[in-house]
């Protein structure tokens, strides 16, 4: 069964994400580009997981536990085109080489850089997110048929992530989930302030648990 861990908005905009604790000093940012993480429910437990704290980073953010899904309409409870939505794809990493100079590219369902990614960027309204270690992900990506109507993008970070030994990726371009998030949406709204912050967040968070105390 699923389960929903974002309360839903108006569909013109977005979905909000879960009300931050009382001692919380997070202000959304009021994005433009839609976050939706779907959660592998495995992954819910994860001492180091990354997902809640970063749709408390978004206004128009939402985060779903689950195996599958009839559509992406379904999930966002209003209409919606998949061919306006990208998905965080778990192709090849060598993609990337094909388009040197770029952090996030738009890929055609050969796996091969689209010819015109500026245009077809710009034309993005949302994001999909698989958060969970790269077996569940893929777990999502093949239960969830609707995917395969969305653009696919890959990500070209310029450097690894910063779990570091805390939780190995099992290939050099592996981020977190909030990593990810902060990359995908600063670069598509030319925002730096918004990788800032979830970058700033996700150090707070690995200090913490290194030292041994609460998770932010």
């Amino acid at each position: 069964m699923e389960q929903e861990v974002a309360a839903s908005a108006e569909c013109e905009r977005g979905s909000k994400p879960a009300a931050p604790g009382p001692a919380d000093t997070l202000v959304p940012f009021d994005n433009r580009i839609q976050v939706l993480i779907l959660q592998h429910p495995q992954e819910q437990d994860r001492a180091l997981g990354t997902a809640h704290l970063t749709v408390r980073h978004f206004r128009h953010a939402i985060l779903k536990v689950g195996l599958s899904w009839p559509s992406l309409a379904k999930i966002l409870g209003c209409p919606a085109d998949p061919q306006r939505w990208a998905v965080l794809y778990l192709g090849s990493a060598k993609a990337a080489a094909l388009a040197p100079g770029r952090e996030v590219v738009l890929l055609n369902r050969k796996g091969e850089p689209e010819p015109n990614q500026d245009p077809l960027l710009r034309d993005i309204e949302g994001v999909v997110l698989l958060d969970g270690n790269w077996s569940q992900a893929k777990a999502l990506w093949w239960r969830n048929a609707w995917m395969l109507k969305c653009r696919r993008v890959i990500l070209a970070p310029s450097r690894p992530s910063r779990y570091g030994r805390l939780r190995r990726e099992p290939r050099p371009d592996g981020l977190s989930t909030i990593e990810a998030a902060a990359l995908l949406v600063s670069r598509l709204e030319n925002r730096p302030e918004i990788d800032a912050a979830l970058t700033a967040s996700f150090e707070k968070l690995l200090a913490s648990y290194r030292a041994g105390g609460k998770h932010a």
